[in-house]
């Protein structure tokens, strides 16, 4: 099946995805408005996510080293004493993932770029020199890695003689999406993820290397927000979630019945997830640098409680306060993006941004 063809989907899905994609362009919005404001912070939330993300991807795979470890390591790095392979691991990582944020806006998507971030992931893996930067020459197949050492396999892959023409076709498809716009950037990039895992074209690493590229494509679609929350770190939390996503479509592949709609909707459930995260960590910020009272703080406690709520459901919770202050108190929360308003008159509703 052509991949023309994997993305026709039921109505109801394509409202879901649209109604999904509205929410995240939205929240894009929000962190278009934050990078303007509050350096430090954002600073922050990226070396953090920096980390989890690092740590994340390397432990789906197997690795065993945690965050506070990955920390210390990258803070006291010295390429002579990466001294085992999750060291290595992590470094290659990290890497490959700064070349992404300092120069997304400059590098062209295609085979070459895919395979030097290849080659930088295991740059400093001694197992995997002779392999790194090069489709692979041997079957492999995904296996899933669990906590208690137990593996599963996950589904068969593209055979190697055939691996140079998928990923020349899953390219170009990717390229002409892009380009023609006919399919929103998110969903062609949850396309690719799904394709690309399930050609595997290099012999190890391609797990990483998948979330890798997941960050650039929505870094150059614009979605900035993946600087400042971990992809890497909701997949692990989610990993069952995410290959059984992944072999739902797999257990049909080349076939006229492969449905990529589970993993579609993972994909895009999972960037609803991490911008829902990310603003509660983006409210916090704002509330931090702006000068809350003790009423201001009850308002916002009672909103974040209730989800969606009128002015009168605030003056009724707080009766003993006059409802012009409630209605000063709600204007000044509004222009400094701490709460938000939608609606008019009667019909006016607030919520958390």
């Amino acid at each position: 099946m052509e991949i023309k063809d994997k993305i026709i989907f039921k109505e109801a899905l394509n409202l879901e995805i649209s109604r999904i994609i509205n929410y995240i362009d939205g929240f894009e919005i929000s962190v278009e408005e934050a990078e303007k404001l509050e350096k430090e912070d954002l600073i922050q939330l990226r070396n953090i996510a920096t980390v989890e993300s690092i740590g994340s991807s390397t432990r789906i795979e197997g690795a065993t080293m945690q965050d506070f470890e990955i920390k210390t390591l990258i803070d006291n790095m010295t390429i002579n004493s990466l001294e085992n392979r999750d060291e290595q691991e992590v470094i290659g990582y990290y890497d490959a993932l700064e070349i992404i944020h300092e120069n997304y806006e400059n590098i062209i998507f295609g085979e070459n770029i895919i395979k030097q971030l290849h080659g930088i992931l295991l740059k400093y893996s001694d197992k995997d020199q002779k392999h790194k930067g090069e489709y692979k020459s041997l079957s492999n197949s995904v296996v899933a890695n669990y906590p208690d050492g137990s593996q599963k396999t996950v589904f068969r892959t593209t055979a190697p003689h055939l691996t140079p023409n998928e990923m020349f076709d899953l390219l170009a498809w990717t390229k002409t999406s892009f380009e023609n716009k006919e399919l929103h950037p998110l969903v062609t990039t949850a396309v690719f993820v799904y394709e690309f895992l399930s050609i595997h074209p290099f012999q190890d690493g391609n797990g990483r290397l998948s979330r890798l590229l997941t960050t650039l494509l929505l870094m150059q679609s614009k979605y900035r927000f993946i600087n400042y929350i971990s992809f890497e770190n909701h997949i692990e939390l989610h990993k069952e979630t995410y290959y059984a996503a992944l072999m739902n479509g797999q257990k049909t592949r080349n076939s006229d019945n492969e449905n990529i709609e589970e993993w579609i909707m993972f994909f895009m459930g999972s960037l609803k997830s991490l911008t829902d995260k990310l603003q509660v960590k983006l409210s916090s910020i704002k509330q931090k640098s702006i000068y809350l009272t003790e009423r201001h703080k009850k308002i916002i406690a009672f909103i974040t409680k209730n989800k969606v709520v009128k002015f009168i459901d605030i003056s009724n919770f707080n009766k003993k306060i006059n409802p012009s202050s409630i209605k000063k108190d709600l204007s000044y929360l509004v222009k400094n993006g701490v709460v938000k308003k939608s609606g008019l008159l009667k019909a006016t509703m607030y919520s958390m941004p």
